[in-house]
């Protein structure tokens, strides 16, 4: 992967670990299916004004847009709702750096390589030390249909990505790129709708209209921070990324979320780090090692005849 793709990649890592503290703080005023409608509402207008609609069919455009707004995060943020705590889902939500290479393997025939298996298992295995870190009362304590709903979000996640993989090689095939910023704002006007009819059947039309009367402070910027910066930054850009490498290279690096998520609960919630966490936290960057670097030209800078050159 090349550096300046790395860094972008650590970028949208950073805002979406953020997320789920943001996410828990919005909650707080707002219901979770309207605050799934507002956001991508924002998304969408007045940014379709603007941006050219992507050259992909109607049908494409749907299931992105239900993938990624009703299943995905209309699943986390309820879950969140009846009690998933956000470290947490953090973590599980991660599930997708492993689902989306197998569906890579079975819908695009992309090769898993060896290397990253081992990188798999030893990130999954940070991944697990986290969770049992963070979920200090166990996970029973969640209720079962908090954690059902949230491992749905990377089931559908992993899903939108195999949407875009496809999107993105026929726009290849035609000697086109496909425009992810304008994939990601015209999708956006897909959610609103589901969304919306979930809202007024989870809660009635007085506390919704409530709700958007007495917005507070906190709740704007949350409504914001979802938009502009983890659908419209962070998945514009994740996109990208995924069109020009194998989602076996690109998901495991979503294995960094719990670790900027833990940082920012840390430094937001106050939230401390555990030394079992922080053991967990260096299993995932080891196993991203392992998935990521290409040994084969590393090797030789420590041969021999090259540290005599040094």
């Amino acid at each position: 992967m090349k550096i300046k793709d790395l860094i972008l990649a650590l970028l949208v890592v950073i805002v979406w670990g953020a997320n789920f503290t943001v996410i828990k703080l919005g909650l707080g005023g707002v219901p979770p299916m309207l605050l799934v409608t507002l956001r991508f509402t924002l998304v969408a207008f007045p940014a379709i004004f603007f941006i050219k609609p992507p050259k992909v069919s109607l049908k494409y455009m749907l299931l992105y847009g239900l993938t990624v707004g009703v299943g995905q995060f209309g699943c986390l943020f309820y879950a969140m709702h009846i009690g998933m705590p956000a470290g947490l889902a953090s973590i599980i939500a991660q599930l997708q750096a492993f689902i989306s290479p197998i569906l890579g393997y079975v819908f695009l025939k992309e090769k898993i390589k060896p290397k990253q298996l081992v990188g798999f298992f030893i990130a999954a295995l940070g991944l697990l030390v986290i969770g049992i870190a963070s979920s200090a009362n166990g996970i029973t304590s969640v209720p079962i249909p908090a954690i059902i709903l949230t491992i749905g979000a990377p089931i559908f996640w992993s899903i939108s990505n195999i949407i875009t993989r496809k999107l993105s090689d026929k726009a290849k095939d035609n000697n086109e790129q496909l425009d992810m910023l304008s994939l990601v704002v015209w999708a956006s006007l897909v959610p609103p709708i589901p969304t919306l009819i979930l809202a007024l059947l989870i809660d009635s039309p007085q506390t919704l209209i409530s709700s958007i009367s007495n917005l507070s402070i906190i709740s704007i910027f949350t409504i914001f921070y979802l938009a502009f910066g983890a659908t419209l930054f962070g998945y514009g850009f994740w996109n990208i990324l995924i069109s020009k490498y194998p989602l076996s290279m690109i998901s495991p690096l979503s294995l960094l979320v719990p670790i900027t998520g833990l940082l920012t609960a840390r430094i937001v919630l106050l939230e401390k780090l555990s030394k079992l966490q922080w053991v967990g936290v260096s299993i995932i960057i080891l196993g991203l090692m392992v998935t990521n670097l290409d040994f084969k030209r590393i090797m030789p800078m420590f041969s021999k005849n090259r540290i005599k050159e040094l």
